[in-house]
């Protein structure tokens, strides 16, 4: 067994295997819905299962990893879902397919356990900014999953798109045995660990700061695609250029994190990335309030939500993770699993408000108001870190 420290490469794959998992396939999900024979409501099982796979996975991977280490947790995640990418590819009925691709949830570890193996590494603030690193080179992966599951689709069918998941995953469990060594100690790690992490009230507020973060950005690619084609009549091409817009401005905050938190400090850029929002959206509602009609200041206003939490979320990751060191692993499960339930939670609440009044008024309000709970959480954790 290696026991020499993974390169930053190596989490960056990791956390690439996440979110390629996590929304390649989407484009190919007519194709398979014809080729089983399905409806649309079945074959949507394949998101929906996924994602509540993924929130009971984080906490248990997080956990695991703890009580066993890094490396054992993130080798057995790889070889599972290599067998489960099998499973897909293989799969001749829907049944099979949705048992198999729910299975595939165990990528997310890909990306809690390269959170905590940076903070086992470094100390609080080369992590943020080693994570600010890692989201920001991960970044264009949303963008550009759908568009290569959707040319492989095309191309090969949809089949295809699964044997690139299992050609993945083989590769990167290939990978690691060379490079991933051991970062955790587990002699420290207590028996009840995520009980642990619960009590402390410091990791609540940092949470916080993520999810809601995170939440106002699920917030919007929920209510956008609404409100562009029923207020601004974008057509879907232009759409996709407007939400990509704002994953480009988390690009921006995520680097000028990297660069400033050695030298200005986390908290700082916490609390700019969580006022940026309000200021951004604020602004943009009170044009809309006053009878603007373009939908440039709409979309101007959400950049800076990206912006924001590129700032923010990493920073904040690394302050939840810094509370208990030891026990990384459990609070980035945590941390991950709180961040998907309110987002889901979020984009159902949006779409059930803007399915009736479908304005920019209406989604600068709910985007405001979950920023504004994430700027409170900022405020609360900066005088719960002086106490």
């Amino acid at each position: 067994m290696t026991k020499t420290p993974p390169h930053l490469f190596t989490l960056v794959l990791m956390t690439a295997m996440s979110v390629l998992t996590m929304n390649m396939f989407l484009p190919a999900l007519p194709s398979m819905r014809a080729a089983f024979g399905v409806s649309e409501v079945v074959m949507g099982r394949a998101i929906s299962l996924y994602m509540l796979a993924a929130a009971i996975l984080l906490l248990v991977l997080g956990a695991l990893s703890d009580r066993i280490g890094r490396r054992p947790v993130v080798l057995g995640v790889l070889v599972f879902y290599v067998g489960a990418s099998l499973v897909c590819l293989l799969a001749q009925n829907a049944t099979l397919f949705l048992i198999a691709r729910t299975c595939q949830a165990v990528a997310v570890g890909g990306s809690i356990l390269s959170s905590a193996i940076v903070r086992d590494l470094y100390e609080r603030g080369e992590a943020a900014a080693k994570l600010s690193f890692i989201a920001s080179a991960m970044a264009v992966a949303p963008m550009l999953a759908p568009m290569i599951g959707g040319q492989l689709d095309s191309a090969f069918g949809w089949r295809s798109v699964f044997v690139t998941y299992t050609v993945l995953g083989a590769g990167l469990l290939l990978w690691c045995l060379r490079d991933l060594g051991e970062t955790h100690s587990t002699q420290r790690a207590q028996r009840l660990p995520i009980a642990a992490v619960l009590r402390a009230r410091l990791f609540w507020a940092y949470v916080c700061i993520h999810a809601f973060g995170v939440g106002t950005f699920f917030v919007f690619l929920t209510g956008a695609p609404f409100v562009a084609a029923d207020v601004f009549g974008l057509g879907p091409a232009q759409i996709g250029i407007a939400l990509g817009s704002t994953t480009g401005g988390f690009v921006v905050g995520a680097g000028l994190s990297a660069r400033l938190v050695r030298r200005v400090g986390a908290q700082r850029l916490i609390l700019v990335g969580r006022v940026l929002p309000l200021i951004g959206l604020g602004a943009a509602l009170v044009y809309f309030l006053s009878g603007g009609g373009q939908v440039l200041p709409l979309f101007l206003g959400t950049v800076t939500v990206g912006i924001g939490n590129g700032l923010s979320t990493a920073n904040a990751s690394a302050g939840a993770l810094s509370v208990r060191p030891d026990l990384a692993g459990s609070a980035a499960g945590i941390n991950g699993a709180v961040a998907l339930g309110l987002g889901a939670a979020l984009s159902w609440a949006a779409t059930a408000v803007l399915s009736t009044s479908s304005t920019p008024q209406a989604l600068l309000l709910l985007m405001l108001g979950v920023s504004g709970v994430a700027m409170l959480a900022a405020l609360v954790a900066r005088a719960w870190e002086r106490d």
